[in-house]
């Protein structure tokens, strides 16, 4: 007989997972969109984000100075990455795959200095809030799950409004719809490649700082983001941002409902089936491609 507060439980947990993967996506798409870069560093940035607001919480910075530092060094960090590794293979004209390439080296020095600098034990936040969970129907809801579903939607709006009704934010688009006519408009297209970076990084930076009260975060938890996130993108239909969050959901959803039917030894076999799936049937994705 199917547990059907169980079921609940299990499809929130899913859906705030997913919301975590969704915003790893949108990082890919950012970035690809302004470059058509495929950025395999944005797992690091998600690391990052949750082990230096642990690092100053060592230090007994409170947890919101500390994860709005974190982010904006993890966002600084983009930028440099950007203008050290990227930039100067992107005015060699060098090949798309070795740019890729590039951050995925990136992203294995990142993790090797982060396991120096702290060592390879788990470290965890402090939940935002430390009250009860609410139960509904016999579902726990708990007050970091409403945290992530709350930050998720204002990031969607506020990138939403960015990309739409700022200057910075157009010229973004104008870079991902053809970057030519775009630099002869005035927009300097190094720039916006910078500014891609770092707001994807910091996107990243907040996807960790959510996510590490409710598991934990470590040099090596980066790949396994960079890669569920880069599914999502995906899955949503990579370049398109929202799409990304979409499949970030329903990659969650599928991973959680694989884990109550089916145990978990089957979870990532499920992100890859859904991958799959996409691939066979849908693969301009659940929004279509960006061009």
């Amino acid at each position: 007989m199917i547990d059907f507060a169980f079921l609940g439980q299990t499809i929130l947990n899913g859906l705030s997972v997913g919301c975590i993967y969704g915003l790893i996506g949108i990082g890919f798409c950012v970035i690809y969109n302004a470059s058509g870069i495929v950025n395999f560093a944005q797992g690091a940035f998600v690391m990052l984000g949750g082990m230096l607001t642990y690092v100053l919480g060592t230090y007994h910075v409170p947890l919101l100075p500390a994860a709005v530092i974190a982010i904006l060094i993890v966002g600084l960090i983009g930028v440099v990455i950007e203008r050290v590794v990227v930039r100067p293979l992107w005015d060699r004209n060098a090949a798309m795959f070795v740019m890729i390439l590039a951050t995925l080296a990136v992203q294995i020095v990142i993790e090797r200095a982060t396991l120096i600098a702290w060592g390879d034990q788990p470290k965890s936040l402090p939940v935002f809030t430390d009250y009860p969970p609410i139960r509904v129907a016999g579902v726990a809801i708990g007050y970091q799950t409403l945290w992530i579903f709350g930050t998720s939607l204002v990031l969607i709006a506020l990138l939403a409004l960015f990309f739409k009704r700022t200057l910075v934010g157009r010229a973004m688009r104008a870079c991902a719809i053809n970057r030519d006519a775009a630099a002869l408009q005035g927009i300097v297209v190094p720039r916006m490649l910078a500014l891609s970076f770092g707001l994807s990084a910091g996107l990243g930076a907040i996807a960790g700082i959510l996510v590490t009260p409710t598991q934990y975060t470590a040099f090596n938890v980066g790949t396994p983001f960079a890669i569920t996130g880069f599914i999502a993108a995906i899955v949503g239909g990579f370049g398109r941002p929202f799409g990304a969050f979409l499949g970030g959901l329903t990659l969650g959803l599928a991973q959680a409902l694989a884990v109550f039917a089916l145990g978990s030894g089957l979870k990532n076999a499920a992100a890859l089936s859904v991958l799959l799936v996409f691939l066979f049937f849908r693969p301009s994705g659940i929004l279509g491609s960006a061009k």
